[in-house]
């Protein structure tokens, strides 16, 4: 009986973390899709362009160069201040989850002053730098809390490891159907599981990215509510499990 009991709070824990991590992937995906449209173009949720942004600053000079090279010192502060409070807060999760939350609503305040001229206007890069720095937070948070967890706001990583668990079940069924030189190297049990995590997570993010870029181009930064609201509550349910 207790084994029972422990197996079925594993398997509902589980089912909330997943819940979770497609909320995080859906409050991600809407605020890259927000800024994107409304920060000229601007990707909040990760960083690998500014990379190739800084590399081609040795020759190439474009508009709105700036908050792309600031992109990755921002993420990387979000990040580290993620992971002090993880360290040495109690209720650290509550902690993490309200400090994205605060910076989504610096990020929606600052936005919200009427139409921007260009991408280095002040109140531009100060918005850029807001939903960056609430992205490196929540980064942080899924790898330090939720180990094993999927990324929530970078879809290059999910998208390889998609391919190669799908990869792993096909040939598994087709090892099972009479092709035993097709068994895979890798388990294919763990592969299922975390298909089951990820593609909901990448369908999350997905199904953000269009509602916050539609949102934000038919009513502007007002739409900003919507993560925040997920944000605010993710947060009051941290508090209320005392985490």
């Amino acid at each position: 009986m207790a084994s029972f009991v422990s197996t079925a709070t594993t398997i509902a824990s589980q089912h909330a973390d997943r819940i979770v991590l497609a909320l995080l992937g859906f409050a991600a995906g809407y605020v890259d899709g927000c800024t994107t449209v409304a920060l000229f173009g601007l990707f909040v949720a990760q960083v690998t362009g500014s990379f190739v942004v800084a590399g081609a600053l040795l020759v190439v000079r474009e508009q709105g160069a700036l908050i792309k090279v600031l992109a990755i010192p921002a993420f990387v502060v979000g990040a580290a201040v993620a992971t002090v409070l993880v360290s040495w807060v109690r209720g650290a999760a509550t902690a993490v989850l309200g400090l994205e939350c605060l910076l989504l609503i610096g990020l929606a305040a600052t936005a919200l002053g009427g139409p921007m001229s260009g991408p280095d206007e002040p109140r531009a890069l100060a918005a850029g730098l807001f939903g960056l720095g609430a992205m490196g937070v929540q980064s942080a948070f899924v790898r330090l809390t939720m180990r094993r967890a999927c990324s929530t706001n970078v879809m290059t990583t999910n998208t390889t490891q998609v391919a190669i668990d799908v990869t792993v079940a096909l040939l598994d069924r087709l090892a099972r159907a009479g092709l035993p030189r097709l068994q895979p190297a890798h388990d294919p049990g763990e592969a299922r599981d975390r298909l089951a995590q990820t593609v909901p997570v990448m369908l999350a993010f997905l199904a953000g990215t269009l509602g916050g870029a539609v949102a934000s181009h038919r009513i502007g930064f007002v739409a900003m509510m919507l993560p925040i609201a997920i944000m605010l509550g993710l947060t009051v349910r941290a508090a209320r499990r005392g985490r």
